[in-house]
C-alpha cells in the first residue's frame, strides 16, 4: 500500500514531456545585446542539444501548475486556430468556443509571465480561491524554499505599521545614538527577495501604503534617512474585493503601479474527485515541485532579455497605437487641442456628466472614447508592449501576433480604464453585461477599435506613414528648399483635415504630431537661414 501511495505521489511531480508545443521550432542562437536592435530574435538559450530552451522550460512550468498543482480547468486565453467550433447555450445564447490552438488559463499563465517580466500582479477573488497559493508557487519556482516564502509574505491588516513592513531601528543604537546617522536599521528580509507577496493589500493603513508604494515603484525602502536598495522583483498582491475595497481604500498611486489584474476562478465541482485524491495522498504542491522547472536568477534574467527581443511589427504596433489614442481626447475640456483631455476635465472638478452632454455631432455609441472616464498612462502602454512580447515568447514565437495583444490587454487595463457607465454604448441590449464584466468589455473594445482601423483603411492609407518616414530619415544635409516643401505638405494635410466637420479622438494625436514636425522643421529652417 505504501509503495502504491509513493508511486501515486510521484505522478504529481511528473513534468510534462517536451516539447509541450510540438508546432514550435526551436532556435539555439545565443542572446546578445545587439539582438535588441535587430530582427534576429532568439527563442531559447543554451548550446545545441545541451540544455532545454528557456521558453520550453517556462511552458513545462505552466503545464505542471495547471495540470497538477492547481485545479484550474479553464481556458479563457483562447487561440482559435483553423478549426474552431462554437456552441450557443440558453436563452441568452452564451457562446462557448472550442479553440483548436493551444489555449491557457489566465489564473496560471499571467502570474507566470509576471514572474519572468518582474511585473506587479494583483490577484482578486473571494477567500479560498487560491490567490495566495498561486503567489507562493511563483516564489518556489524562483528557487526559494517554502519556509523563506511563507516568512516573507506580508499580511495586510489594519494595525500594520511602517516598522512592521520595512524593519526597525536597533534598540541599542536608539539609546546610544547622538544623531540619526548613528542608528542602524534591522531591515525585513522580504525586501531582499526577487518575489514579493503582499496578502490583502487593501487592509493596509493609508500611511503604510505610501511607504509600500516607494518599495514597489522605486525599489528602495527608507527609515531614519537610511536607504535599503531592493533588487528587481516580481510582485504579487492579493485582494478579496474586485472593486479594490477593503479596510482601507487603496491609494491611486499604488493602484497605478500595478501592471496586471487577474481573477481567481471559482472551483468547478466536477473536479471534486481530484480534491479527494489530494486528501488521500496528502498532496501539497509546494512539496512536489520538480527541480526541472525551478528557475535560477540568471535564467529569469535571460528570459527577461529574450522577451524584450521579441518583435512587434509595424502593422501590430499601429493597431495598438490606434486603440490607445481613442480614450484621452475630450473636446469639451478646452478650446486648445493640447488641453482637450479627460485629465483636464477631471482636474477641473466639474461634473463629468455635464461635460459629456456638451459633446455633440458624433455617434456616442460608435465613438469608443465615450466609454471611459480616462486615458492611458505611458506606464500602461509600456506594460502592454511588454506582456504582449511575453505571451508571444511563451508560445514560442519570435514575433507578436494581434491575438497576443488581444488576449493580454484586458488584464493590463482592468483597473486602468474607468468605465463611463452612462455612455449610450452600455445601453445597447447586447452590451449591457459589459458594465459587469470588464475582461470581456475590454476585449470587445479592442475588437471594435481594430474593426474601425480596418474600415478606415489605415494599413494602406495612413497619411502619417509618409510624414513619419520623411522625418525619420533625418535632417542632416536637408536643403532649405526641401524643408519648405515639407512644411508645405504638413500645412496641406492640416487644411484637408480641418475641412472635415467632426474631430475624432484618433485624429487628435495625428494633428499634434504634425504640429510637432512643423515646429522641428521651422527650427531647422531658422538655423539654415542663420548659417547663410
Amino acid at each position: 500500500m505504501n509503495e502504491l501511495i509513493k508511486r501515486a505521489k510521484g505522478i504529481f511531480q511528473q513534468v510534462p514531456q517536451a516539447p509541450t508545443n510540438p508546432t514550435v521550432k526551436k532556435s539555439v542562437e545565443k542572446f546578445s545585446i545587439p539582438d535588441l536592435y535587430t530582427n534576429d530574435v532568439i527563442n531559447g538559450s543554451g548550446e545545441e542539444g545541451d540544455q532545454l530552451a528557456l521558453d520550453e522550460k517556462l511552458r513545462q512550468a505552466y503545464f505542471w501548475i495547471s495540470n497538477t498543482a492547481i485545479i484550474s480547468p479553464f481556458y479563457d486565453i483562447e487561440y482559435a486556430g483553423d478549426n474552431e467550433k462554437s456552441f450557443y447555450f440558453g436563452e441568452s445564447n452564451v457562446e462557448v468556443s472550442l479553440p483548436s490552438d493551444q489555449s491557457y488559463s489566465s489564473f496560471v499563465l499571467m502570474p507566470l509571465l509576471n514572474l519572468v517580466t518582474r511585473g506587479k500582479c494583483l490577484i482578486v477573488g473571494g477567500p479560498g480561491r487560491g490567490k495566495t497559493a498561486t503567489s507562493i508557487l511563483m516564489g518556489l519556482l524562483a528557487g526559494y524554499s517554502k519556509e523563506d516564502v511563507m516568512r516573507a509574505i506580508q499580511h495586510g491588516q489594519p494595525q500594520m505599521t511602517i516598522s512592521d513592513l520595512l524593519g526597525h531601528p536597533l534598540p541599542s543604537d536608539m539609546v546610544k545614538a547622538e544623531s540619526t546617522d548613528d542608528i542602524r536599521i534591522a531591515w525585513r528580509k522580504w525586501l531582499s527577495m526577487r518575489v514579493k507577496i503582499i496578502d490583502e493589500y487593501n487592509r493596509i493603513p493609508t500611511r503604510t501604503q505610501s511607504v509600500l508604494l516607494t518599495v514597489l515603484a522605486d525599489n528602495y525602502a527608507e527609515i531614519f534617512d537610511k536607504i535599503y536598495e531592493c533588487p528587481e522583483a516580481a510582485w504579487y498582491l492579493t485582494a478579496n474585493d474586485d472593486a479594490g475595497g477593503g479596510t482601507y481604500e487603496v491609494i491611486e498611486a499604488l493602484k497605478d503601479r500595478i501592471d496586471i489584474v487577474i481573477r481567481a476562478f471559482h472551483f468547478n465541482t466536477r473536479f471534486i474527485e481530484d480534491l479527494q485524491r489530494r486528501i488521500e495522498l496528502n498532496f501539497k504542491p509546494e512539496k512536489a515541485i520538480s527541480e526541472e522547472i525551478i528557475f535560477s536568477e540568471d535564467e529569469i534574467d535571460q528570459i527577461n532579455k529574450e522577451i524584450r527581443s521579441v518583435v512587434i511589427a509595424a502593422p501590430i504596433r499601429k493597431r495598438i497605437e490606434f486603440f490607445c489614442r481613442q480614450f484621452e481626447f475630450f473636446e469639451p475640456a478646452s478650446t486648445k487641442l493640447e488641453y482637450m483631455t479627460k485629465d483636464t476635465a477631471k482636474l477641473s472638478g466639474i461634473d463629468m456628466r455635464h461635460l459629456y452632454s456638451k459633446e455633440t455631432g458624433k455617434d456616442k455609441v460608435k465613438d469608443l472614447g465615450t466609454q471611459t472616464h480616462n486615458g492611458l498612462s505611458v506606464r500602461k502602454l509600456m506594460t502592454l508592449l511588454t506582456y504582449s512580447k511575453a505571451i508571444a515568447y511563451f508560445r514560442g514565437n519570435k514575433e507578436v501576433e494581434l491575438e497576443d495583444v488581444r488576449q493580454v490587454l484586458p488584464f493590463i487595463l482592468h483597473d486602468t480604464l474607468n468605465q463611463h457607465l452612462e455612455s449610450p454604448f452600455f445601453d445597447q441590449p447586447e452590451y449591457e453585461k459589459f458594465r459587469v464584466d470588464r475582461i470581456v468589455w475590454l476585449r470587445k473594445l479592442f475588437d471594435l477599435s481594430c474593426e474601425e482601423y480596418l474600415s478606415l483603411g489605415m494599413d494602406d492609407e495612413d497619411p502619417m506613414d509618409y510624414f513619419d518616414a520623411q522625418f525619420n530619415s533625418g535632417l542632416e544635409n536637408v536643403t532649405l528648399k526641401e524643408i519648405e516643401l515639407r512644411l508645405n505638405s504638413i500645412e496641406k494635410q492640416m487644411q484637408k483635415w480641418s475641412s472635415e466637420t467632426k474631430l475624432y479622438s484618433y485624429q487628435a494625436d495625428d494633428i499634434l504630431k504634425l504640429k510637432y514636425y512643423h515646429q522641428r522643421y521651422n527650427n531647422y529652417k531658422r538655423w539654415l537661414l542663420w548659417k547663410k
